[in-house]
């Protein structure tokens, strides 16, 4: 352009427009960040050549080293499947009661329990198992149908009271409105709340929960697992421990349900789930089975003397 010049004190050509007064120096950029820019551009060619680069409607160019990070990922996902195949088999081959003499294998168990357990537990029972009102804790001691391994795996392959098991527990509280008069309600709530040390008992009181209560919840409301009566001595409550609350259940129980899933995961998954909730704090030991019993009998006292017949 005619208006370029030479400017005197730096010596570098102006680019040929002013502003008041104010022009702009042509400087060249240095010759390293050139060679840095042209060597990106080469690299970007050759990396369009060689991996997938241009996107399409369902994949993207393929790149002629075969190589993508998809296929990466199945290839770890495999061999990640094949380590935890083995496991998955031992899982299964071991009966859940006899997971307990194998830490190892417990651990494993439990660690997969805790991987179902945030998928399809947490909803109800929360991310730590607290659950709240209407949905069990599953860290205390108190179970409604058994805390064993095995009652445990029983309740969340068959449910609670989930239509469509046939062998989902189930059981239900009759309802007492209008067989109990208010004073006998009260009476009664009184009893059923002195047995957690958190109410005031009476003679009447006593004598209804004996005549109506203590067929399912025993006689000092220690609960039946078999029959799914919890147990109303261990201030522990599912719908709430007010006064109020226990009247409520009293005259218009409230039953909770548990899908049964049996349909929807595989039994080495319910088997670990079972094992993550036992190990939550509050699991039971099974009893151990009458022949183990006499085995154990037999050692402690030691060789039988030989009689004369």
């Amino acid at each position: 352009m005619v208006n370029k010049r030479i400017d005197q004190p730096t010596g570098t050509e102006t680019v040929g427009h002013e502003w008041d007064g104010i022009e702009e120096l042509n400087t060249p950029l240095p010759r390293w960040w050139l060679y840095t820019f042209y060597a990106t551009i080469i690299w970007a060619a050759v990396y369009v050549v060689l991996y997938p680069a241009w996107p399409l409607i369902d994949k993207a160019t393929a790149g002629t080293l075969g190589w993508s990070s998809r296929g990466d990922l199945a290839k770890e996902m495999s061999a990640a499947d094949l380590a935890r195949q083995g496991v998955f088999e031992q899982i299964a081959a071991t009966d859940i009661e006899k997971l307990v003499a194998s830490p190892e294998l417990m651990g494993q168990a439990i660690s997969g329990g805790a991987a179902a357990f945030k998928v399809n537990c947490v909803q109800c029972h929360g991310a730590g198992a607290a659950g709240s009102a209407g949905y069990p804790n599953l860290n205390d001691d108190d179970w409604i149908w058994g805390g064993t391994l095995t009652e445990i795996q029983y309740s969340i392959t068959h449910g609670i009271r989930w239509e469509g098991a046939d062998e989902t527990r189930i059981n239900y509280m009759p309802a007492f409105d209008g067989l109990f008069d208010a004073g006998q309600v009260d009476a009664l709530a009184g009893h059923v709340l002195s047995l957690s040390g958190k109410g005031k008992s009476s003679a009447a009181g006593a004598t209804l929960f004996a005549e109506n209560c203590a067929a399912c919840h025993g006689p000092a409301g220690g609960g039946m697992p078999d029959m799914g009566a919890p147990a109303l001595n261990d201030a522990i409550w599912l719908f709430g421990g007010t006064e109020a609350e226990v009247k409520k259940q009293i005259l218009a129980p409230r039953h909770g349900v548990m899908p049964a899933w049996k349909d929807r995961l595989d039994p080495v998954t319910i088997k670990m789930l079972s094992a993550y909730v036992h190990s939550r704090g509050g699991g039971q030991q099974a009893a151990p089975a009458q022949d183990e019993v006499a085995a154990e009998t037999d050692i402690a006292q030691g060789p039988k003397a030989e009689t004369d017949g």
